[in-house]
């Protein structure tokens, strides 16, 4: 997700369909046909050995409605290889995966003008929050927690992600745009920019081309890669993987505009409550769902457990789950993209499901997409083969 829109005059996106994904260059090969996953796992961890995959070569972005849901199958490549250097910079703490390597975010390289007004939005609000205590009323703690749910649940986890990035239920358009409108007031930038990063994570996942894998280390995998934007493109290339977002005028209103609406938002607040409504309604608010966001981009690949084979460093972390509304069941996400449920077992709390349950059971939310029994087969690790 990108904090800070292009500007209007900014060269629009292609609308070309999403390309099939290639394989990286100089890509090495590795005798799978005697290597099961959970061998390869235990080989690499025993090794103390940093663990790389490849992504799937299966693209499952555009609507599924009229066939049957294709399962990812990655392809791990050993850190011995030539073309990976074994250095270890450093398990992390309480996890068995490590850094690769460390990336210079924030010294000695030339940031652009959207790395600095990332850094600037991010410094701000946090700055913010520490004029917290010393403005607290009750009703700007309870503005603070309904725009919580109103943005990030309807906004970020129902909206950008499991609807626009993954098509895994449809809306009526009114209430579509609805949605997006609030993920816009999370202040994590346009529906287009936040799709089209979260679509390349999940065909690049935990490879070289990830744009946010803590195989480059945790935090920048937690937020420092929001201040490298022009690593998203050297590593995927200009978005076009957004055309369904970009043929909608919508969301190209959305991406031209996009700053003045958590300005309209920071006004309104304002003239409801006054500066505490600014610092609760914005910065804390604002704050606390980066937070958890982007804890699902660091924490729930490296802290957590594993019940698919998906072949990446996804895990499923309760707390997070709790957090997120539900997204912290991470690698049963991995597992299965298209569905609209991530918490598949009944005692995985899943809210963000329990909306979109809602929303089906009045007749909004139609072609709700889940997971079957062969599809789960498929993903276990003791039935799924690697793919050679």
């Amino acid at each position: 997700m990108a904090l800070i829109s292009p500007t209007p005059n900014a060269q629009p996106y292609s609308v070309a369909p999403p390309p099939r994904v290639s394989t990286p260059p100089n890509r090495t090969t590795v005798n799978h046909r005697t290597l099961t996953h959970r061998n390869f796992r235990r080989s690499v961890i025993e090794a103390n050995l940093v663990r790389t995959y490849l992504c799937s070569n299966t693209e499952r972005i555009p609507n599924h409605s009229k066939r049957e849901l294709p399962i990812a199958r990655a392809i791990p490549i050993a850190a011995v290889e030539e073309n990976i250097p074994e250095t270890n910079f450093g398990r992390i703490t309480f996890s068995d995966a490590a850094a690769k390597r460390r990336r210079n975010v924030y010294w000695g390289r030339k940031w652009n003008s959207r790395d600095i007004g990332n850094a600037t939005v991010v410094v701000a609000m946090h700055s913010l929050c520490l004029l917290a205590p010393f403005v607290f009323n009750w009703a700007a703690f309870w503005m603070a927690v309904g725009l919580y749910v109103v943005t990030g649940l309807l906004g970020i986890t129902l909206s950008f992600h499991r609807h626009l990035s993954h098509r895994s239920f449809k809306l009526p358009k009114w209430l579509e745009y609805f949605f997006a409108y609030c993920g816009v007031q999370a202040l994590q930038g346009s529906p287009i920019d936040w799709v089209s990063t979260h679509r390349y994570h999940h065909q690049f996942c935990d490879s070289e081309r990830d744009p946010h894998s803590p195989l480059e280390g945790f935090w920048f995998s937690h937020m420092s890669w929001l201040f490298d934007t022009n690593t998203i493109i050297e590593r995927c290339g200009k978005p076009n993987n957004v055309g369904d977002l970009e043929k909608q005028p919508f969301y190209r209103f959305l991406r031209s505009t996009y700053v003045v609406h958590p300005i309209a938002l920071a006004v309104l607040l304002y003239a409801m409550g006054g500066f505490p409504f600014i610092v609760w309604g914005m910065g804390v608010r604002i704050v606390w769902v980066y937070h958890i966001t982007w804890l699902v981009n660091s924490a729930c690949h490296v802290w957590g457990k594993q019940a698919w084979d998906t072949g990446d460093l996804s895990r499923n972390n309760w707390w997070v789950a709790l957090l997120a509304f539900g997204e912290g069941w991470h690698n049963n996400h991995h597992a299965f993209e298209f569905s609209a449920r991530h918490g598949l077992e009944w005692w995985q709390i899943d809210m963000t499901w329990y909306a979109v349950r809602f929303l089906q059971a009045i007749g909004l939310a139609t072609d709700v997409k889940l997971p079957t029994d062969n599809h789960k087969q498929r993903m276990t690790f003791d039935n799924r083969s690697i793919a050679t």
